[in-house]
């Protein structure tokens, strides 16, 4: 590993280019994003040019979050370019410096910015995150808060076990509408069927308006209320119906804990969980993808050929980080498969590349 001087100068280079990269993106987004809600706030109340920028700087940082590998991709391939161009890799390489040398700096300051993002940057964007979503919804109604399409609830209470659907929630889960709830006994035998109009979570049970209840051997007779005891607290079902991308990476653990013990399914944080710890892995595969298309002698031309490569690379690799996520959160591979086998992937195939182009 290479030390000193040159060390030094090549942590910087990369660094720099990196944030510059990401910094230039998240301005475009910002920009982006601030148009596409002066759009959408038309006549809105409250919807003035100043409230709309501020709500856009909230909800930015956690857009911009998922494209930080190509930030890193791009300012990787910007550095490796700039040191080709001025012929310091040349020299580097005259001076007896492997190219495993000089690529211990980038990848060590992806490692680091892997590390950094996930720490503190993702806290703040998720902290960002969850504010915006609330002020959006007091902006824009409903439509950025409450859920429309039908969700499952399976529980457990001292009376047994029960399923409840419901065609809608709000207030995070604490309220629903349509609600059909299958109770079940202590032996799991079934036991009723309650459809109500309308169901608050209350300390230690449900409380439903508006029911019909239909029990096994029974007519059915209609009530106007019906208390359904359940093991949830409101903070664990607000907790479970928050959107993985708006929880801290801090809290993504306890929260999983807590859902799986609720008796809900915690697929989409545990998916997240595994891949904020992936993160700094992809950074560096994103880096070895970008020395596989950036070291060529910058004279020898070809420029814009290695660098469509190298974006069409990175491109195929976050594609395949997206398909293979989609397939963990879907339950057809676990978690820890679906967030850790494209960042190993792509260091796997890279290294491969590299070892062909400099050892032959």
């Amino acid at each position: 590993m290479i030390t000193g001087t040159l060390a030094r100068y090549m942590y910087w280079r990369f660094a720099r280019a990196i944030l510059l990269s990401f910094a230039g993106v998240l301005t475009l987004i910002y920009l982006i994003d601030v148009v596409e809600l002066l759009r959408r706030a038309g006549d809105a109340k409250g919807g003035s040019t100043s409230f709309l920028a501020f709500l856009s700087l909230l909800r930015v940082p956690a857009v911009a979050e998922q494209i930080l590998p190509f930030a890193v991709l791009f300012g990787s391939m910007i550095a490796f370019l700039g040191l080709s161009r001025k012929l310091e890799l040349v020299v580097a390489r005259a001076a007896g410096v492997s190219v495993w040398q000089f690529l211990m700096p980038p990848v060590l300051v992806a490692l680091v910015l892997g590390l950094v993002t996930v720490t503190l940057y993702n806290p703040l964007s998720a902290a960002f995150k969850h504010r915006a979503d609330g002020l959006e919804t007091k902006l824009f109604g409903n439509a950025a808060g409450a859920a429309s399409t039908s969700l499952w609830i399976r529980q457990k209470s001292v009376d047994g076990q029960a399923v409840i659907r419901a065609e809608s929630s709000s207030e995070q889960g604490s309220q629903l509408g349509a609600v059909s709830a299958f109770v079940f006994d202590r032996s799991g035998r079934f036991q009723e069927r309650v459809e109500a109009a309308s169901a608050r979570l209350r300390a230690g049970f449900w409380q439903m308006q508006d029911v019909r209840i239909v029990a096994v051997g029974e007519e059915p007779r209609v009530s106007e209320s019906y208390l359904l005891a359940t093991n949830l607290t409101p903070e664990q079902v607000t907790q479970s119906f928050a959107a993985p991308d708006t929880v801290s990476f801090w809290q993504l653990a306890r929260i999983r804990d807590q859902t799986e013990k609720a008796g809900l399914d915690a697929t989409g944080y545990r998916l997240r969980y595994q891949t904020l710890l992936a993160r700094p892995l992809l950074f560096v595969a994103m880096v070895l993808v970008a020395a596989s298309f950036s070291l060529r002698f910058f004279r020898i031309g070809g420029v814009a050929k290695m660098v469509s490569g190298g974006v069409a690379a990175g491109f195929l690799l976050y594609v395949v980080t997206k398909l293979v996520a989609d397939l963990g959160s879907a339950g057809l591979v676990s978690a820890v498969t679906a967030a850790w086998f494209p960042a190993f992937a792509g260091c796997i195939v890279s290294s491969l590349v590299l070892l062909n182009q400099e050892d032959g």
